[in-house]
């Protein structure tokens, strides 16, 4: 079951979620099958884990990155450039948007929401259930609705991004694929697709999951760390 996607998307989810991380692979992976991607970068929430520090490779692989200026390069504050209002109303192949975590960093979506009138748009929950808030469904469904609640905008479906980092196994990604199921179930939305990291693909039971599955190659790495190297996706 391939992962196909298009027109805008919008990436939200809680601290800790991973959303970063899922947003830069789906933007090399729908780029290796040949859509065209740009990427926005509206995270004003983690000022150390986002998307911007991936910018060099992305461009290399084709894939067209809208940041703030420079000078605000580093700043938590709600930039929002006539680029980006201009990517959402006349959008080209997958226009994707990483947005900060919880319903803090969702209120710059509330800002765009001229650039979106009349656009259909999915906006998608990234669901790490290894963390503190996202552990039970009931937590899941209240950060939807706060999310929701400050972006003024209706959370569309799921993304299971189950992970433990490096300890990541494979009892950890089906189990969080069931947990999944459950939230989609519960707030009666899709459940989009998962993740699993590049090594254990191999050993994942595919034909006990019933939705795509991107393979994420880990880039949101500490300084002391290497990325993973970007190639052509199994």
């Amino acid at each position: 079951m391939e992962l196909e996607l298009d027109g805008i998307v919008i990436l939200v989810g809680a601290y800790g979620s991973g959303k970063t991380e899922v947003s830069v692979n789906l933007a090399v992976c729908m780029n290796e099958r040949g859509t065209p991607v740009r990427l926005a970068d509206l995270d004003l929430v983690n000022p150390y884990f986002r998307s911007r520090e991936s910018r060099e490779i992305l461009k290399m692989l084709g894939i067209d990155v809208v940041l703030p200026p420079a000078k605000y390069m580093h700043a938590d504050l709600p930039i929002l450039t006539p680029e980006v209002s201009g990517m959402l109303r006349h959008p080209t192949g997958l226009t994707l948007l990483d947005v900060g975590g919880d319903d803090v960093g969702a209120t710059v979506l509330a800002a765009l929401a001229d650039a979106l009138q009349g656009k259909s748009a999915r906006v998608l929950q990234v669901i790490n259930p290894n963390r503190p808030y996202t552990d039970t469904v009931a937590g899941c469904l209240k950060i939807r609705q706060e999310i929701e609640a400050k972006a003024k905008m209706s959370i569309t479906g799921i993304v299971g991004n189950a992970n433990l980092m490096e300890e990541t196994t494979v009892d950890v990604v089906m189990a969080g694929y069931e947990f999944c199921n459950q939230v989609a179930d519960a707030g009666k939305i899709p459940l989009e697709f998962i993740t699993a990291p590049s090594a254990l693909l191999t050993q994942l039971p595919k034909n006990d999951i019933q939705c795509p599955i991107l393979v994420l190659k880990r880039q949101m790495v500490p300084p002391w760390k290497r990325a993973e190297p970007f190639g052509q996706t199994v």
